[in-house]
């Protein structure tokens, strides 16, 4: 896929650390990575934002096809303490650990403030209308929205199109909304695409995020373990990747 803007020179710039079969950008903060999507001239880039945690690098590295799907994205940024360690023992510099879903909430105030204008994908019909209603009330220009529970994907397709979007975050969990993103921007490749997961639901208050002491010491792995002990096989594969990390093998 080419692109005048896909590849920018603020995004060849930053540092990458490879992780298995997964190369992750170290960003010094969210501000830069959020610079890079919509930069000071209001410029949107073309390509595709992904979260990269332990559990996704570990699934890149059982299956060829998710890493794959991984590398297709152009902004690949650390969402997960385990990952981010480990890239700032190799760079031996600072990277922040960027979660998915505070940098899609600064993304849309960045996008109100340039009114570039969004579409949103995903999530349950009654979530996606309270997201709808929550965004426009802080300025964002939302365009057009479609739940996760469309059975038309040329339709989806043609509605994003001529809403005009130029921002497309997609709300339906990994790798579900890697796929879609990749079939999408085959057809939409000037358009800027993020996984979201269940962002929509902690921002309209149906998922509680963890406190605030638990996100700054680094727990809410934890946390949601607690919250949901089905997680458990989840967090074994967590395990692992620090087995791994410690031995020098990723």
């Amino acid at each position: 896929m080419t692109s005048s803007n896909t590849r920018t020179n603020s995004a060849e710039s930053i540092a990458s650390v490879q992780i298995g079969p997964v190369k992750v950008g170290a960003f010094l903060h969210q501000q830069q990575l959020l610079q890079t999507i919509i930069d000071p001239d209001g410029k949107v880039f073309a390509g595709a934002a992904i979260a990269i945690n332990p559990e996704k690098i570990m699934a890149a590295r059982q299956n060829p096809q998710v890493a794959a799907m991984l590398s297709q994205a152009e902004l690949r940024y650390a969402d997960g303490i385990g990952v981010v360690m480990l890239m700032r023992r190799r760079l031996k510099q600072p990277v922040q650990r960027i979660p998915g879903c505070e940098l899609w909430q600064s993304l849309m105030l960045r996008c109100a403030d340039y009114q570039v204008p969004v579409y949103l994908v995903g999530g349950r019909a009654e979530v996606l209308v309270k997201t709808k209603a929550l965004l426009l009330q802080q300025g964002v220009p939302v365009v057009g929205a479609t739940d996760g529970y469309f059975d038309d994907e040329t339709r989806l397709l043609a509605d994003i199109r001529r809403s005009g979007a130029k921002v497309i975050p997609v709300a339906m969990g990994s790798p579900k909304q890697e796929q879609l993103i990749e079939r999408l921007r085959q057809q939409l490749p000037d358009s800027f695409f993020m996984g979201v997961g269940g962002s929509f639901d902690v921002f309209t208050g149906q998922v509680k995020r963890a406190p605030a002491l638990w996100c700054r010491l680094h727990l809410e792995w934890l946390y949601r373990l607690l919250s949901q002990p089905s997680r458990i096989g989840r967090q074994g594969r967590l395990l692992h990747y620090m087995w791994l990390a410690i031995r020098g093998k990723l």
